[in-house]
């Protein structure tokens, strides 16, 4: 039987699943295809780190280099790429970018997820930062600094789904959706239950017979796949993939898109998704474009001294807060 909690999370979910359908429809196709499409992309991104932040105790910042390790994955698999191009079928070639970026996610995790805190940070941030300066020299198989260019787009339907905003749009749903209540299935399942009782305390989990280092690793695979789909998705978008994608701007937009939306919630990371993507957007007509990194970051700030939980945490505050008005 469904707690009071439990009751109220699925109605606010049904609410954001009926406002995302509704959303290409009631909005210009250049919100649908510049503002709601990367939202959802970066958001699964950011999901992967959501949940080994929020349910694992991990945060990590390789998720956008294991994005990125999908996205060279397929691109070099993709019938029009450039640079030692492997011609393979669009479903062969998401199927080969997945698997390659879910190795690499278990190659992290087994190397950080023998430490914590801030050593698993730094861990996974000179693994992002090597696969980066990697693919920015090595000019024969990335092409260095201009990268992979004229990235196969496939058809669904004899449409290309790049050129159409809306169906790009459904197609980035549907793979959000679809990995959001996987999470959200995930972690009540005795493997959840087992990753947070293992970031809760990985002495008492290890004494009642629970192998620590396999569980985590196995949650870095977890969150390979969304964090890999999410890079397929945006290499689609963008018909190309650089190392400018995969550099520590790319790896702090990750991390910021998380904390802000919040963490403890897998829906979070859509709302800092959702915001990060605004801002970028439109940081030109609102404090400048050159001043876009200053906003971002006074709203991390802000938000990471004033409200742990990030902006979900200030809305349960304020709907606590109205609660109590009532009631009194």
């Amino acid at each position: 039987m469904s707690t009071p909690l439990e009751t109220r999370l699925i109605r606010y979910d049904l609410a954001l699943l009926c406002w995302a359908v509704l959303y290409p429809f009631l909005m210009p196709d250049f919100w649908v295809l510049n503002i709601g499409a990367p939202s959802l992309f970066f958001g699964l991104v950011a999901l992967s780190l959501s949940f080994l932040a929020g349910y694992g105790g991990m945060v990590s910042l390789a998720q956008m280099t294991v994005a990125g390790v999908a996205g060279y994955a397929l691109a070099l698999t993709s019938v029009n790429a450039e640079a030692m191009g492997v011609p393979l079928p669009w479903p062969l070639a998401v199927a080969f970018a997945v698997l390659v970026a879910v190795l690499f996610s278990i190659f992290v995790g087994f190397l950080a997820a023998r430490t914590e805190g801030i050593y698993l940070l730094m861990i996974t941030l000179a693994i992002g930062m090597g696969f980066f300066f990697l693919v920015q020299q090595n000019d024969t198989v990335f092409n260095a600094f201009n990268g992979l260019q004229g990235v196969a787009v496939p058809q669904l339907f004899e449409r290309p789904i790049r050129s159409e905003a809306q169906l790009f749009y459904f197609i980035c749903l549907g793979v959000a959706a679809t990995f959001y209540a996987g999470i959200r299935y995930l972690v009540a399942t005795p493997a959840g239950l087992a990753l947070q009782a293992v970031r809760d305390d990985p002495r008492k989990a290890a004494a009642l017979g629970y192998s620590v280092l396999a569980i985590k690793v196995a949650a870095f695979a977890a969150a390979g796949v969304p964090a890999a789909l999410g890079g397929v998705l945006m290499v689609w978008y963008n018909q190309r993939i650089s190392p400018g994608s995969v550099d520590l701007g790319g790896i702090t937009a990750i991390l910021i898109m998380a904390v802000v939306g919040g963490l403890r919630h897998p829906a979070g990371a859509f709302i800092g998704a959702v915001l990060y993507v605004l801002l970028q957007n439109f940081a030109g007509t609102i404090v400048g474009a050159d001043r876009f990194n200053l906003l971002i970051g006074s709203i991390f700030l802000a938000v990471v001294l004033f409200s742990p939980d990030g902006l979900l945490g200030i809305a349960r505050r304020l709907q606590a807060a109205m609660q109590r008005r009532r009631a009194a």
